[in-house]
């Protein structure tokens, strides 16, 4: 299970340190996309191999083009011996990546947000206790 809320700089290189906790699960090489969120989506091989025997299973003209966008986009990418793997430059930019920024565990994958982005997130009023123990109601939880 991947959980919890890390905070790391991107280097001049465009490398980011993974935390050791996700960097467990994650394994030694990952999946790198983007999300619809601007953010960067960071999925074990386990669960990219998942998530892409789903998608390939899709037929029809929508599923086709989803294959090609999400395929196209996404990245395998290595740690280092330091634990830092180094971001595609596409997808630093659809995330307007700029220095700081925040790795987000989400239950199977981690998310690589801006950090003011993610705080703009984060801190949105839809997401207080009251309406976020709605949206658990609204699950059935």
């Amino acid at each position: 299970m991947l959980i919890g809320e890390y905070y790391h700089n991107i280097d001049v290189k465009g490398r980011v340190i993974i935390p050791a906790k996700f960097r467990e699960n994650l394994g030694d090489s990952f999946v790198a996309s983007k999300d619809s969120d601007n953010c960067i989506n960071i999925y074990s091989k386990t669960e990219w191999e998942a998530f892409s025997a789903e998608l390939s299973s899709k037929r029809g003209a929508i599923a086709k083009a989803l294959k090609r966008k999400i395929f196209s986009e996404a990245a395998e990418c290595e740690l280092d011996v330091q634990g830092r793997a180094l971001l595609p430059a596409t997808l630093r930019e659809h995330a307007e990546l700029k220095k700081e920024v925040v790795i987000i565990g989400v239950n199977t994958h981690v998310e690589i947000w801006d950090k003011d982005k993610w705080a703009e997130f984060a801190n949105d009023e839809k997401f207080n206790s009251e309406e976020l123990a709605k949206m658990m109601e609204e699950l059935g939880m």
